[in-house]
């Protein structure tokens, strides 16, 4: 009797356990759509002069309104739960739009962020409030900006700029706390890996197409 449930814990329970993960990630496969192509960015100014676009690139929108410094440490947070795990993935990377007039607190905030990692996936805009305003209106989410014209939450845009998140009966999630590592670690952290497993097995699958 023993050895049974020894030989069951050892090979029959990893079994399970993989079978059961497996399913898992294949009915999560598809994180859900909130928003259908939402408007790209292209038009405003880069920190650095760049031309940075939502096409064809996996975004993680961020709305830092005028109280950068103050927020820093939600930033850090995203900075070592997200961008940290996945800053290698080709098409991946941060965007922080900020109103026209918080240039000088943006610099010092990459500053502060370059001096824990590589911050090349790292992008800052600059707007006008009223068209940072006017464009979140368009995002269509349940969430709002501040009178800082930002917001704790950020926000997954896929390549072809759908927002992504989450609309099961139970839960919906537009966007994620950065205020809060747990909803940064467990939910977030979940939903990047979905979408960046989506591109990852269509690159795959058009690979394999290719070779027939």
């Amino acid at each position: 009797m023993k050895k049974n449930i020894v030989l069951f814990v050892l090979f029959i329970l990893p079994i399970v356990a993989y079978l059961f993960f497996a399913s898992g990630i294949n009915s999560f496969g598809k994180l859900p759509t909130i928003t259908q192509n939402i408007p790209d960015i292209n038009s405003w100014k880069s920190l650095i002069g760049e031309k940075v676009t939502l096409n064809d690139k996996i975004t993680i929108l961020s709305f830092s309104g005028f109280d950068i410094l103050r927020n820093q440490g939600n930033y850090f947070n995203l900075t070592e739960q997200i961008y940290e795990r996945n800053k290698d993935f080709k098409d991946f990377q941060f965007v922080l739009v900020a109103p026209i007039g918080s240039e000088n607190q943006s610099k010092e905030l990459l500053k502060r962020i370059a001096g824990l990692t590589n911050i090349s996936g790292w992008h800052l805009l600059f707007a006008k409030k009223e068209e940072i305003a006017s464009y979140y209106t368009k995002l269509h989410l349940k969430g709002s900006l501040t009178n800082q014209f930002g917001t704790n939450m950020v926000y997954i845009v896929d390549k072809k700029r759908n927002l992504r998140g989450r609309k099961d009966v139970k839960e919906y999630k537009e966007g994620y706390d950065t205020t809060s590592p747990a909803d940064l670690h467990n939910d977030m952290t979940d939903d990047v890996k979905i979408i960046l497993a989506e591109y990852r097995f269509a690159l795959k699958r058009n690979n394999n197409k290719r070779k027939i």
